[in-house]
């Protein structure tokens, strides 16, 4: 599946962590979690009439107001304009935080040698294991410890990030979770919202979610692997 420009969010105080920044949207997706919230951009429905160039006019203008631009999807790694689009921006001298779902190591890889992104943000749906049971059938998920070892040898600003939400993650998960990101950076905990998700159908009701006394015992399992971890509603 090809992504393609899928909406501009013009400004944002929350998804380009300390800076004020637009969101560029990607349509389409290589995964189908059931908690996605964006599911017109998922299944590439969403198509923005705005187009790169008028972007880019509109990052022109907004120099020395804006200070940042982030890349979210969908899965921006999917996309082979992806690259140029970082170039341009680029060109324009801003830093950019790029959203992925880990699923392109080699994509990050090039994105990385290339200096064209300044922070990622990739979420972590479960152990690598079970990414078949929940996530995208016949998906093995190496490609997901490749892009975790990836992202933390790359000396650039990061996060992992898991959305919590039954079955798909429990305290013995996290646990495993942990392991895997020994020594990270930040690791950021979400809170699960029942609504507007791509697979209504997966969930029994809020129960699914976790509530903050529970969010914080599972906080509590990960804090002593990573540098810093923190709850995010």
């Amino acid at each position: 599946m090809l992504s393609q420009i899928g909406g501009l969010q013009k400004t944002s105080f929350i998804d380009y962590p300390g800076k004020i920044s637009c969101v560029i949207f990607l349509s389409g997706c290589n995964f189908e979690c059931p908690y996605c919230h964006n599911p017109s951009l998922v299944k590439g429905r969403q198509k923005a009439t705005i187009t790169a160039d008028a972007i880019m006019d509109f990052l022109y203008k907004r120099r020395g107001l804006l200070e940042g631009v982030a890349i979210s999807g969908g899965e921006p790694t999917l996309s082979p304009g992806l690259i140029p689009l970082c170039k341009r921006i680029k060109r324009l001298g801003y830093p950019i935080k790029l959203d992925t779902n880990g699923s392109r190591p080699r994509v990050l890889a090039s994105i990385i040698r290339e200096g064209l992104v300044d922070y990622i943000a990739m979420d972590i749906k479960t152990i690598p294991g079970h990414y078949s049971t929940f996530i995208k059938k016949g998906f093995a998920g190496q490609e997901i410890i490749q892009s975790i070892h990836l992202i933390m040898e790359s000396g650039i600003d990061y996060e992992f990030r898991t959305t919590c939400v039954r079955p798909i993650i429990n305290k013995r998960i996290m646990e495993e979770i942990a392991g895997l990101i020994k020594g990270a950076r930040l690791y950021v905990l979400q809170r699960f919202v029942l609504k507007n998700v791509l697979r209504p159908e997966f969930f029994h009701g809020p129960e699914d979610g976790f509530n903050e006394e529970e969010l914080f015992q599972l906080k509590t399992i990960v804090e002593p692997w990573v540098k810093r971890c923190i709850v995010r509603y």
